[in-house]
Formats: structure tokens, C-alpha cells, sequence
């Protein structure tokens, strides 16, 4: 297929100009001033809406193989194709893990079936996500995008030291949830103010920044690439730019709830509840800080389905789990580019090109790349409502929030995945 994209605003070579981009079958074959609508199959007239690349998640859950009552391999890419994004990395909390090529090719093979966007697996670090053995890292090494235990911290150091060695040995990444289990003591949203006010037990933030820095020493011992999942304290944003400044082979994420809602913010409702918890003012301004200042290298959304009744039983009995992949880019560009706190191009950057640099996963828009594009509109003004998601998960913090920035077209390998024009 030939397609043409005319008078958008493209975001290439770092910046947004005026431009009509050519495709021709999973290729950009030109980027031009003005190129003659003449001889193409399907061309978008884009005046006032903006061509970006193709988003990147690298945190995502699909739970496919395992558990499809909450979400499948193709409700879930459904679902990032809407929000624009053209890549997302599975998370390994499935059944059975992907801890061996036996059990990583059913994901390969549902993947191949039913995506609709790339999507590249995580194998485990452990056997089951145990924390007792590891995984077939050599095996599974050209088939993942790295190894990681998300949903479960690797609480032995010993375990992790290996890991990290095997990692560096073959030049994959560990990305690794930092949860340390003996500081939980039964709580389920952060301990703070809102904790105290209402009678509810509360996760300290110890229990992520203790485990970072523990790896981080294990990280400059090795030298493996060591990559932070959803960052969520102060604490930790302060010991990843002090090991980044010493030279430490670092990297990390956060997600949208933790940049744009604190603990006051809470509801008694299931949709408020994800681990790490939504934390304090004081953690969501170090955390801005780091997005600016490049502590902080890309920005996942986490997503996590459960079904209605796992998500219905409060902040206590809630499943921790919240959806974003239709939300987080209206969210951070209502929040934080309209608020003057980033600018579009930070948030391009922090939703594709890091990625691309960190994962080496997406592509730019550029003569000769494949075509993953994605078209919004950031004038158009509306409600989110969770009942028109493409995902089976609805819960999200940010159902009925009023935002800018709808999700008119995304092409993945040069075909279109989603339309709303």
C-alpha cells in the first residue's frame, strides 16, 4: 500500500516541523515540504494534528498465557494501537512463566496469532519467579527483549549477583520490580497521610529504595545494563542520579499516576490501588525533577488488567493492578506539557526515543524506517471513560478526568492498526 500523510506537524530530527511523509508498504519513503497527492491508495489530510513516532512501552501485562479473563494478546495490543503505540514489552507474570523456551513459545506463538503491534516478551529472571533459580537465560537470550521477575523482587542479593553476571555474559538487560518482601507487613497503598487518616496499612518506601541500592552496588560489581521498573520514591530517584553520576550502568522508568497524582489524591476504590502505591507530594516532585533533568529515562504506563470483580473490593481486597495504554499520552500531555512542566519534544523523548536508545525497541521518523506513526489530534477535549476501552481491564485512576489529545490514526510496519478519522 501507498499512503500519504499531508501538512502535519512531524516530529523529526528532534523537533516538529510542517511536512507530508510518504509510505510505501512498511517503509518512509520520503518526508518533503509538499508532495503531490498523485498515485496513492489512501491520503490523510493532517492539517492541525501532529505526526509522532510510533509510542514505546516497555511495561506492559498482557497475561497471555494464563490468565485471558483479564486481558489477551490481542485485546491488549488493540489497546496500545489506540493509544498510539506501535511497540510494548511484555511482562513475564504468566502461567506458566516464561522462564524456558518451552514455556516462552506459547507467548511467541499467541504473539505471532494475534498482536496487532510489535510486541517483544520479557523472559523471567527465576524459575516460576521464585527467586530460587535461575531461568534458561542462554536459551531464551535471542527471543526477549531482557529478563526481569516483575510482580516479584529478586530477594536474595545472591540471586540477583548471579543474575546480573549471566545478564552481562550475554549482553541482556536485567529490569527488575524492587519490592523487599519483609517490609510490606500487610500494607497495600503508601504509608502516608492519607494512610493515617483513613485506617489503612501502608507500604514504606523503603521497601523499593532498599533493594535499588543494594542492586546498584551489584550493577558497578558486574557491569550489567540494570534497569529500575516503575520508580515511585524520592529516595529512589536520589540514589539512581548519584550512581548514574559514578558511572554505573543504570537506567529507569515511571509511570503516569505517580507523575501526575499523590496519596491525597486517593479514592476508596480499587482503580486507586497499583504497586508501588501512588506515594507523597514530595515523591512526585523529585520524581518530575528526574524527568527533567534525565535521571529519569522513559515513562511506561504498567498496564495491568484484572477483571471487574478482582478490581471491586476497595484499596484493601483490590487486585493491584491499573490500565493505562489508552490514557497515558493524553494524560501526561494534558498534565504536564499544557501545564508549561515538559515540553512535546521531552515527552516524545520519554515515550520513544529513549526507549529506542535504552531497549533499542521503536523506530524515528526518518527516510528508510519502518513506518510505526502515530496521529493525534491535541486540540480535541474530552472525558475519559473507561466503558469505551478497547482493553478488558477498566480500571484507571484517571476515569472522567477531562483531557486533551485524542489518538486519530496509528500504522504499525507501514498498515493501519487504529482509525478514528
Amino acid at each position: 500500500m501507498k499512503l500519504l500523510l499531508k501538512n502535519a506537524t512531524v516530529f523529526f530530527n528532534g523537533k516538529f516541523q510542517k511536512a507530508d511523509v510518504e509510505v510505501q508498504d512498511e517503509k518512509i519513503t520520503k518526508i518533503e515540504e509538499n508532495i503531490e497527492s498523485v498515485g496513492f491508495d489512501v491520503v490523510y489530510d493532517l492539517k492541525n494534528m501532529y505526526l509522532l513516532p510510533g509510542l514505546v512501552d516497555v511495561h506492559t501485562h498482557l497475561r497471555e498465557p494464563g490468565f485471558i479473563y483479564k486481558e489477551t494478546i490481542k485485546t491488549g495490543s488493540m489497546a496500545g494501537a489506540k493509544g498510539g503505540y506501535t511497540s510494548i514489552c511484555a511482562m513475564p507474570n504468566l502461567n506458566p512463566v516464561p522462564d524456558c523456551m518451552e514455556n516462552l513459545q506459547l507467548e511467541l506463538d499467541a504473539i505471532k496469532k494475534d498482536a496487532v503491534i510489535n510486541v517483544y516478551p520479557y523472559g523471567s529472571i527465576t524459575k516460576g519467579e521464585k527467586g530460587e533459580e535461575l531461568a534458561d537465560f542462554e536459551k531464551m537470550k535471542d527471543y526477549v527483549c531482557a529478563f526481569s521477575d516483575d510482580g516479584h523482587g529478586v530477594q536474595s542479593e545472591e540471586m540477583m549477583l548471579k543474575a546480573m553476571e549471566e545478564a552481562k555474559k550475554l549482553n541482556k538487560m536485567i529490569v527488575a520490580h524492587c519490592e523487599d518482601n519483609s517490609l510490606l507487613n500487610g500494607g497495600y497503598i503508601h504509608d502516608g497521610e492519607y494512610a493515617k487518616i483513613h485506617g489503612h496499612k501502608g507500604i514504606c518506601s523503603e521497601s523499593e529504595w532498599g533493594p535499588i541500592k543494594r542492586d546498584i552496588e551489584l550493577s558497578r560489581k558486574t557491569g550489567c545494563h540494570y534497569h529500575v521498573c516503575h520508580v515511585s520514591t524520592k529516595e529512589s530517584v536520589h540514589a539512581i542520579r548519584q550512581a548514574k553520576k559514578e558511572g554505573v550502568n543504570i537506567t529507569c522508568e515511571t509511570g503516569p499516576h505517580y507523575l501526575t497524582l499523590t496519596d491525597m489524591d486517593l479514592q476508596e476504590d480499587g482503580r486507586f490501588k497499583m504497586n508501588p502505591p501512588i506515594r507523597s507530594k514530595e515523591d512526585q516532585e523529585e520524581l518530575i525533577k528526574g524527568i527533567k533533568d534525565g535521571t529519569i529515562d522513559l515513562i511506561i504506563t504498567d498496564h495491568a488488567p484484572h477483571s471487574k470483580e478482582e478490581k471491586s473490593k476497595g484499596l484493601q481486597g483490590s487486585a493491584m493492578g491499573v490500565v493505562g495504554l489508552e490514557v497515558a499520552f493524553p494524560v501526561l500531555y494534558t498534565n504536564l506539557v499544557k501545564k508549561n512542566i515538559i515540553t512535546l519534544e521531552d515527552l516524545i523523548n520519554l515515550m520513544n526515543t529513549n526507549a529506542r536508545k535504552v531497549f533499542g525497541i521503536g523506530t524515528e521518523i526518518k527516510v528508510g524506517e519502518t513506518a510505526d506513526l502515530t496521529v493525534y489530534d491535541l486540540n480535541e477535549k474530552y472525558n475519559i471513560d473507561s466503558n469505551t476501552f478497547v482493553s478488558m481491564g477498566r480500571a484507571t485512576p484517571f476515569d472522567g478526568n477531562e483531557v486533551f489529545g485524542k489518538c486519530k490514526l496509528t500504522i504499525c510496519g507501514g498498515k493501519e492498526v487504529y482509525k478514528d478519522m
